[in-house]
């Protein structure tokens, strides 16, 4: 689910945009900057999901990440 960010968290978004651009030298021009700013606001709403996944003492990380298809389905091997 995709909202609009406030004008509060807008403005929070492009200062830590500009200050991360700033710090790995890269220069975003303002063609580039809509497409950045809906990747860092999805990547936000991302990041979230995953922070409100509740984890015990008792879950480990995986020790192997293997990618699988789309196309194969889940449990694919």
């Amino acid at each position: 689910m995709h909202h609009a960010p406030s004008s509060t968290a807008a403005d929070a978004d492009s200062a830590y945009i500009d200050a991360a651009a700033a710090q790995l030298g890269l220069r975003i021009t303002a063609e580039q900057r809509p497409g950045v700013t809906r990747f860092f606001v999805l990547a936000t709403e991302m990041a979230a999901l995953v922070q409100g996944l509740p984890l015990t003492p008792a879950d480990e990380p995986g020790q192997v990440f293997r990618p699988v298809s789309p196309d194969l389905g889940e449990g694919a091997p």
